[in-house]
């Protein structure tokens, strides 16, 4: 029972920072589209989680929605590096399927580099060694298994979602 209620409180919490998120994301573009399109990284990690506590043969425990939470802050970062970027290539006055590989290609190494940074700094916590590694070890797994799954989509789904929704604001 104090489980369940405790998942329960969890998706609550992951809710409305998926919500905090976005509204900070909103002030800050001054935009309701492009938020959007970042916050389609969180959706990205989801199945990342899910697959490599499958794969490690790891429950899904508190810790592990702890990571999934974790992951709302951390996964987005790739997406804002990559809109903002491409928005600042559309106020150079570069056109829209331009400003995205451009955006792509510069902003590729900066992605990836902090991807692995968080991914190497969670390893030694993954493999559970000392005191109370076991309550964290799965915490650790859930964060890179959605950092994998939403960095490598995010560096193709993101792009490919900006242009559309150029596109689409343009009517064309």
């Amino acid at each position: 029972e104090d489980q369940q209620e405790s998942f329960g409180d969890l998706i609550v919490l992951f809710v409305l920072i998926v919500i905090l998120v976005y509204v900070v994301m909103a002030t800050q573009f001054e935009s309701f589209v492009n938020p959007f399109i970042i916050m389609i990284t969180i959706l990205l990690a989801v199945p990342g989680v899910f697959f490599a506590l499958y794969l490690t043969g790891t429950s899904l425990s508190l810790m592990a929605l702890l990571g999934a939470i974790m992951l709302v802050g951390i996964v987005v970062k790739s997406g804002i590096v990559m809109v903002d970027y491409t928005n600042l290539c559309r106020e150079r006055g570069m056109g829209i399927y331009e400003a995205v590989v451009t955006a792509g290609r510069s902003r590729l190494r900066p992605i990836l580099m902090t991807t692995l940074t968080t991914i190497l700094a969670l390893l030694p916590m993954t493999f559970g060694f000392g005191e109370g590694a076991s309550l964290r070890s799965p915490m650790a797994i859930a964060v890179i298994g959605g950092l994998v799954t939403s960095t490598v989509m995010s560096l193709m789904v993101i792009p490919c979602v900006y242009y559309v929704f150029e596109k689409m604001k343009r009517g064309k």
